[in-house]
C-alpha cells in the first residue's frame, strides 16, 4: 500500500475519543498511512496532524454557536483549502454536522469518497438533514442498532459497526450485573458527577449538581462526592463555575471509566456519558439544561421520547431525565435519594442498563469502522 491520507475530522470531546481509537485501528490494520484534520488530544496522540482543535469548536445550543462563528469559519475555509491542495484518499467525518455536512459537499466536489462514522442525530431533530447526507455521503457507518434501518428507508449506504464505547471497557469486564450494597465494602457512600465535556453546558449544570451535593450531604451525612472534569476544560474555569461550596468535591481527570468503578451513583450530562455509565451498570439521573431560546426551538422540533440515549437505546425510560426548569440541585437530590433508599427500584435500574449493554453490542466498533474505510480506499 503507497502513501495515502485521510481527513479525519471530530468536533467534540466524545468524537475525539473515537476517532482516536479508528486512527489506531486504521494503523493496525494498513501501513502507509498520514492523517490530518480537526480533533483534540487523543487524535493528536494517536498521529494526527491537527489543523484546528475541537476545543476550539465545541458549541452546545443554538445561541452560543454564535459566539464562535468567527473560529468556525475560519475551520471551514482552511479545511476546504486542505482538500484541493492535499487532495486526501478518504474524508471521515465523526457526527458534528452542522460542521461536517458543510466539509461533506466540498469533499464530493473534489472527488474525494466521505465515510461518515458516528451519525448526527438526525433521528431525533432535523431530519430534512438525512437527503444531505444521501447526496454528499458515500457510506455511513452507525453505532446505534435502531439507525440501521433509518438510513436504509432514505437509500443511504449504511453499515453498524456497533458501539465503540464497548472497546474501551472489554464486554468481558467487571459489569454490575448485579445491584451491589450501597457503599460496597467502603464506609461511606460515593456520588460522582459528570457535568458534560463544553464549558456552555457545565456552567448551566454544574451548579445544580453542587447544590445536589449539599442536599444530599445534609440528609444523608458520610457521602464522598467526585467530579470528572473533560479534557479541555481548565481548572480557573471550574473555579469560576464551583464558587465555595459547603461540600468536598474530588475533582479527577483522565479515564471515566476508573471514575465510575468507585461510584454508587452518577449524575450525568445528557450525553455520551449516559451511555459510558451505563455500560458501567451505575445507576443515574440525567440532567440536563440549554438556554431558553435553544429549549423551545428544541421542543418543537424533536421527535423522540427521551433526550438521553441511555434510555433510546433501552427504548425506555430506564433512568429518570431532569431537563430544564426539572433540573434543579432539590429535584436531583430527591431522584438520587430514591436510589439510594428503594433497593428494589435501584436493582430494577441496573437490570435496565445491562439491557442496553448488550443491545450496543461486542466490541471491534474501531475495527469494523477501519475496515470500512479500507475498502473505500481501494484497499
Amino acid at each position: 500500500m503507497g502513501l495515502k491520507t485521510i481527513l479525519i475530522i471530530a468536533g467534540e470531546a466524545s468524537g475525539d475519543l473515537h476517532g482516536s481509537n479508528l486512527v489506531k485501528s486504521l494503523k493496525r490494520q494498513a501501513d502507509g498511512l498520514r492523517f490530518w484534520g480537526i480533533g483534540g488530544s487523543r487524535m493528536a496522540e494517536a498521529g494526527v496532524e491537527l489543523m484546528f482543535s475541537s476545543t476550539e469548536l465545541s458549541v452546545v445550543g443554538l445561541t452560543e454557536v454564535f459566539a464562535k462563528l468567527r473560529v468556525i469559519g475560519r475551520a471551514i475555509r482552511g479545511i476546504r483549502s486542505g482538500l484541493k491542495r492535499r487532495k486526501p484518499d478518504l474524508a471521515i467525518l465523526i457526527d458534528y454536522p452542522g460542521f461536517n455536512l458543510h466539509i461533506a459537499r466540498s469533499a464530493r466536489r473534489e472527488g474525494i469518497p466521505v465515510l461518515y462514522y458516528i451519525s448526527p442525530q438526525v433521528w431525533a431533530w432535523r431530519r430534512g438533514r438525512v437527503r444531505k447526507i444521501s447526496r454528499r455521503v458515500n457510506r455511513m457507518a452507525v453505532i446505534l442498532p435502531f439507525e440501521t434501518s433509518f438510513y436504509q428507508d432514505y437509500g443511504v449506504d449504511v453499515d453498524y459497526v456497533g458501539h465503540p464505547l464497548m472497546d474501551t471497557w472489554s464486554q468481558d469486564g467487571p459489569f454490575k450485573t448485579a445491584p451491589p450494597p450501597i457503599g460496597g465494602t467502603r464506609s461511606e457512600i460515593t456520588v460522582g458527577m459528570l457535568p458534560g465535556s463544553r464549558k456552555e453546558e457545565i456552567a448551566r449544570i454544574l451548579p445544580e449538581m453542587i447544590g445536589a451535593a449539599e442536599i444530599l450531604k445534609e440528609r444523608r451525612g458520610v457521602i464522598r462526592f467526585t467530579l470528572q472534569l473533560a479534557d479541555g476544560i481548565d481548572s480557573d474555569f471550574l473555579r469560576g463555575i464551583m464558587g465555595r461550596p459547603t461540600v468536598e468535591i474530588q475533582v479527577v481527570r483522565g479515564a471515566i471509566y476508573d471514575m465510575l468503578e468507585t461510584c454508587d451513583l452518577v449524575l450525568a450530562a445528557s450525553g455520551t456519558v449516559t451511555l459510558e455509565t451505563a455500560i458501567a451498570g451505575v445507576p443515574m439521573v440525567i440532567a440536563y439544561k440549554l438556554s431558553p431560546f435553544t429549549f423551545r426551538v428544541a421542543k418543537a422540533v424533536v421527535k423522540v421520547p427521551h433526550i438521553g440515549l441511555v434510555n433510546l437505546v433501552a427504548g425506555e425510560r430506564v433512568v429518570p431525565e431532569l431537563v430544564q426548569r426539572d433540573c434543579t440541585a432539590e429535584t436531583l437530590a430527591s431522584e438520587a435519594m430514591k436510589i439510594l433508599d428503594d433497593a428494589e427500584y435501584r436493582a430494577k435500574m441496573i437490570r435496565g442498563l445491562d439491557k442496553v449493554r448488550h443491545r450496543l453490542g461486542g466490541s471491534g466498533a474501531s475495527d469494523r469502522a477501519a475496515k470500512i474505510a479500507l475498502e473505500m480506499m481501494g484497499e
